[in-house]
């Protein structure tokens, strides 16, 4: 099963509900375990994706909950969504409430791939062309195929 299936299907991990608050964590072992920064967590808090089990003196202290919390939140970043999208994914008990939204994201994936494929094609005919690049006339034709026939209006005005 893939991270994305995991999310998708809103698979359950079991976590120990009674542990002792020994066993809880603070915001800089929870963000140490995952190698983040303390600010990435309370960033992510601030989303609404994480939420502390409970504060001591005005400490954060997460549950073993948040180990799975923040697991998921990486698994589904790796699979490209953004954290509004998860946000959204994460507001309900079930990700599958959202079908639209990944099914969206499924698309959007599909369009990346499909570009990193081509670009891989770009350079692989690149390194086994044995003329030189001005001169190859597969490069002349992707340079071609590239150049707007039309001014670009959408606005951005930059580079990417």
């Amino acid at each position: 099963m893939t991270a994305i299936d995991c999310l998708i299907m809103g698979v359950t991990v079991p976590v120990n509900v009674h542990m002792k608050s020994s066993e809880d964590l603070t915001i800089g072992e929870l963000a140490e375990r995952f190698g983040l920064a303390t600010h990435v967590l309370r960033y992510w808090e601030s989303m609404g994706l994480i939420e502390p089990a409970r504060r001591v003196g005005g400490q954060r202290r997460y549950g073993q909950d948040a180990l799975v919390r923040v697991t998921l939140i990486r698994m589904a970043k790796e699979a490209g969504f953004g954290l509004r999208e998860l946000r959204t994914l994460l507001s309900t008990p079930d990700p599958m409430d959202h079908r639209d939204l990944l099914r969206s994201h499924v698309a959007q994936l599909e369009q990346r791939i499909a570009r990193a494929r081509a670009a891989k094609d770009l350079i692989e005919h690149a390194l086994a062309c044995p003329y030189r690049f001005a001169d190859c006339e597969h490069a002349r034709e992707q340079i071609a195929a590239r150049i707007p026939l039309t001014p670009h209006t959408g606005g951005g005005g930059g580079a990417r």
